[in-house]
């Protein structure tokens, strides 16, 4: 089972450089912790940190697990309320790709 510094590591390579979002974007998992990319500035960065964001994505550790496996579809996700999106709702459509492992 992955652990949250794994996923940030597997995240960091994924966003890259420059991964074109131009936003930033925070995956709040609960207990586990937040996931903050900040992709206006470049390079991209990826951290822990608990920082406010474009937009942020909340949603259960084990529901990103099985959205990053391809075991949840994220429209799905959403409809079922597993997945909530405050703010800039376009970034968070363009995250898709970089969380797929």
């Amino acid at each position: 089972m992955a652990d949250l510094a794994s996923v940030t590591e597997h995240i960091r390579g994924a966003v890259g450089e420059n991964s074109g979002l131009g936003k930033t974007v925070r995956l709040d998992l609960g207990d586990v912790g937040q996931i903050f990319i900040d992709a206006v500035s470049v390079p991209n960065s990826v951290s822990n940190d608990d920082k406010p964001a474009d937009a942020t994505v909340s949603m259960k550790w084990d529901d990103f697990i099985a959205l990053s496996e391809g075991k949840l579809d994220p429209m799905m996700a959403f409809m079922q309320g597993k997945l909530k999106i405050a703010g800039d709702m376009m970034i968070a459509q363009k995250l898709a790709p970089l969380l797929k492992r």
